[in-house]
């Protein structure tokens, strides 16, 4: 599945507001396609509309290309695989249900198209749309206040899918990349040489000190810089006491 082939669906919005912050965690996360159902009467009046771009902030385009739809069924019919996100179980509802990591661990391998159907702000899915959904998913929360504002859970799916589903993901600068066993086998070898020119080694344990420099060096997960700028110390140190 590709990110294209993800669809997010509201039931039944009913502030404005949300469906504008919808649109932007949407934008921020690659995610483009958007259908809401039976939104609440006025959500186009230009005073809600205004509202709405107001918080959806360079995602415009996601709101512009939105498919609104009367029901559940008529807006899921075109789709593969419908998933519902609730927290609540019981008799008539889903008696499994995933975790935002596991959903998009499982959408990966579907070849799509898909949705994920959020239900409204206050009463989230009523048992009859979750019905329509072949799964069900949740966000792990505190019981003391398990009710998360709409665009903050939609935005937890967002990244949790964008993390599993883009395929081309941008390099970030200062991403912490550990050393390989290659390069720490050689970074543990110049501080060991380094050592031996001291004199350090004048009776047994340079093997022995080695593995332990390699095993603390895995555990502390040694970036490339912090690497070379260990082992500087270390040959500066040589030198000066050569000279």
């Amino acid at each position: 599945m590709y990110l294209s082939d993800l669809v997010i669906i509201l039931c039944r919005p009913s502030e404005p507001g949300n469906v504008g912050a919808v649109c932007r965690a949407m934008k921020n996360m690659g995610l483009t396609r958007l259908r809401l159902v039976a939104p609440a009467p006025g959500a186009k009046t230009s005073r809600d509309e205004a509202v709405l771009l107001a918080r959806a902030v360079h995602a415009e385009q996601v709101w512009e290309d939105a498919e609104t739809f009367d029901t559940l069924a008529a807006a899921v019919a075109d789709l593969s695989l419908v998933i519902g996100t609730t927290r609540r179980r019981g008799h008539h509802r889903k008696a499994v249900t995933q975790t935002p990591e596991e959903c998009a661990a499982f959408l990966k391998c579907h070849p799509g198209p898909a949705a994920l159907v959020f239900g409204n702000e206050r009463t989230g899915l009523e048992a009859s749309e979750l019905n329509l959904c072949n799964l069900a998913s949740h966000i792990p929360v505190d019981d003391a206040f398990p009710s998360l504002n709409l665009s903050h859970a939609v935005q937890i799916y967002a990244y949790q899918l964008f993390r599993t589903l883009d395929p081309n993901p941008a390099p970030v600068a200062g991403t912490w990349r550990p050393l390989d066993r290659i390069s720490q086998d050689a970074l543990v070898k110049s501080i060991s040489d380094s050592l031996a020119g001291l004199g350090f080694y004048k009776q047994r344990g340079r093997e022995e000190q080695e593995r332990f420099l390699r095993d603390v060096f895995a555990r502390a997960g040694l970036t490339a810089d912090e690497g070379r700028y260990l082992r500087n110390i270390f040959v500066k140190a040589a030198r000066l006491s050569s000279s």
